[in-house]
């Protein structure tokens, strides 16, 4: 039920963190996987690490900003393999100021990547899984989504506007046989949130939100995409998985008399 053979697999954000594990997770699982990434280069060597283990890969150089390229690429998967099945999609950015500090210049950036770059892969990508009769979207959401704190606003914001993306889009193209679901992590080891890790209050402080008490690797964010690109997940479609180690359950930690 797990298994993506056969499947033809364009993972965006491929280059590093939570895209280089997925993408690396859906060759291992069988895809032939498209590593696409602004930073080409580091796609480049996801994609040989893949080929080194005798897997299908290649890569490109996409910047999810620009609809045009966004297009292209899709479109060379698409001459290359006739299809597309499966499409996730990670980079966003995060600006860490309070609303009244923000440029109008930060604001269009972090709404411009996490927000309409989303917006232009998953249209992109859903134009040939509509042509085919079926396919599976996968956004990164976040727990930010739910809860934040200060600094977060406009990252919050476009993480709750991804997760309307996807419901929306789900209904959309439910009748065509393509699924639409969000991922939302806690706090993940990535190099998005290396200085907070450089900071070993803010890092303890952000793993004890956590009812598992820690942070997780990029590799804990593989599972949970393969479920739901794969046909494990065929009756899936306009959801959020959260994968954020009990962050979103627990509203707080005091222990009542008692229940010790």
């Amino acid at each position: 039920m797990f298994g993506l053979e056969g499947k033809v697999a364009a993972i965006i954000g491929a280059a590093s963190g939570i895209g280089e594990a997925v993408a690396l997770g859906c060759a291992r699982h069988g895809a032939a996987v498209h590593c696409l990434d602004v930073d080409g280069d580091g796609a480049t060597t996801v994609a040989n690490v893949a080929r080194g283990e005798g897997l299908t890969a290649e890569s490109a150089t996409v910047d999810i900003t620009d609809p045009a390229a966004v297009d292209a690429a899709v479109a060379g998967i698409v001459a290359a393999h006739g299809r597309v099945d499966i499409a996730v999609c990670t980079p966003s950015i995060n600006v860490r100021k309070r609303l009244l500090d923000y440029t109008p210049e930060e604001f269009d950036a972090v709404v411009g990547l996490n927000l309409k770059g989303n917006f232009n892969v998953l249209r992109a990508v859903a134009r040939p899984m509509v042509a085919s009769g079926g396919g599976s979207i996968v956004l990164f959401s976040s727990i930010r989504s739910q809860v934040v704190e200060p600094g977060q606003s406009v990252y919050a914001a476009t993480k709750a506007g991804l997760v309307q993306l996807a419901r929306a889009a789900a209904a959309e193209l439910g009748p065509s046989g393509v699924r639409v679901n969000a991922v939302a992590p806690g706090v993940v080891e990535t190099p998005l949130t290396a200085p907070i890790k450089a900071q070993r209050d803010w890092y303890d402080a952000y793993a004890s939100k956590s009812v598992l008490g820690r942070w997780a690797s990029p590799d804990e964010m593989v599972g949970p995409v393969i479920f739901l690109a794969s046909d494990a997940a065929s009756y899936v479609t306009g959801t959020v998985l959260f994968v954020d180690g009990g962050w979103t359950a627990a509203d707080g930690r005091f222990i009542p008399p008692g229940m010790e």
